[in-house]
């Protein structure tokens, strides 16, 4: 049994998870077990979105999440990569073979695992499920979803105030209600800012995450170099995997990237195009996964949806780039934003 105590909120800050880029990851198969209690201590195990560990981004920052937990309760923990063109139900067998296991919590990094959770979440009733970026109904699962939007309003203060050319743009992976929550605000912000002087243009790598949008660093650089030839200086990229080939053509050019979900001027993969990362619209998903952890153990499970925004540092803006600072009057204009959206002067867009 899992030690029970107090639960305390945790609202874990955006900076404070330091992420292991380059760490190789586990798989885990189905034990054949029959359900019962295990005889280890099983603790937290994700199951990865699309692009798996080592997308210097959004499953990367998972991890951080995992090792935070392994490292404070001291018990076992499991990573599994999704595998290329897999379906609903491939999910669901690795979901279930993760409970089976008796690994509690259980996360779906991503909103591909809405179907298979909630397949999955109603047989095994005494299993925490968490789910990123997905509202899944069940007396068992926590939905952990983000203030995308907030993050990326301040891209957009960023983004006007570094741009030269009046023209950034916007690399989104694929064409889906979420990631518009990355370009609304962001195009906000850009608007807001320069008071409607500055273009931003769009453009969504696929349709489809079958087709790759998150996964292929060539498309994203592809898009990248089509929307600096239109003069873009300044390129923003909530793509996943892809966002890598955006950062790199941004670099190769000599303009600015903005990076997502982590801090990616700190990321070591991606350190020959650092100078080139101005910020980042950060989501500390890591804090998230870390924060559902603790709860199950100590014995009070969140449920139901857990909302990571702002006002708790669910999400935020990276200065980490001493150029930052010295884009003129752009940690002033981020810091009057902050304030603005927290206070609610500022009403973000989310579409």
């Amino acid at each position: 049994m899992r030690r029970i105590s107090k639960l305390t909120r945790v609202a874990v800050g955006v900076a404070s998870l330091a992420l292991a880029a380059t760490a190789c990851g586990g798989t885990s198969s189905d034990s054949g077990s029959d359900g019962g209690e295990s005889k280890e201590d099983l603790g937290l195990a994700i199951a990865y979105d699309i692009g798996g560990k080592g997308d210097q981004s959004f499953n990367d920052a998972a991890f951080a999440g995992l090792e935070k937990a392994q490292k404070e309760f001291g018990y076992k923990t499991d990573d599994v990569e999704p595998t290329e063109g897999e379906t609903d139900a491939d999910k669901e067998q690795r979901l279930s073979s993760l409970a089976k296991q008796g690994y509690n919590p259980v996360i779906g990094i991503g909103f591909a695992y809405g179907p298979a959770m909630e397949a999955v979440a109603s047989k095994y009733p005494d299993t925490t499920f968490g789910i990123v970026d997905s509202v899944v109904e069940g007396d068992n699962v926590a939905s952990l979803v983000f203030a995308e939007e907030q993050a990326s309003y301040l891209a957009g203060v960023a983004a006007a105030k570094a741009t030269k050319t009046n023209t950034v743009g916007f690399v989104g992976g694929v064409d889906i209600p979420l990631i518009h929550k990355f370009e609304a605000g962001y195009k906000q912000g850009v608007e807001e800012t320069s008071g409607g002087k500055v273009k931003v243009v769009s453009q969504y790598l696929t349709q489809t995450a079958e087709e790759g949008g998150f996964s292929s660093p060539d498309k994203g650089k592809a898009a990248a170099e089509g929307q600096i030839e239109k003069n873009a200086d300044v390129v923003y990229q909530a793509a996943g995997l892809s966002g890598q080939g955006v950062i790199e053509a941004a670099a190769k050019a000599k303009v600015w990237a903005i990076g997502v979900d982590s801090d990616q001027y700190q990321q070591e993969a991606l350190a020959a195009y650092k100078d080139y990362i101005l910020t980042s619209a950060l989501k500390d998903v890591g804090g998230a996964v870390y924060s559902l952890a603790k709860s199950v153990e100590d014995g009070k499970p969140l449920t139901g949806t857990q909302t990571f925004d702002l006002k708790v540092d669910g999400v935020g803006l990276a200065d980490s780039n001493p150029k930052f600072a010295e884009v003129a009057g752009l940690t002033d204009a981020v810091a009057k934003a902050k304030a603005g959206i927290i206070d609610g002067t500022i009403k973000v867009r989310t579409e």
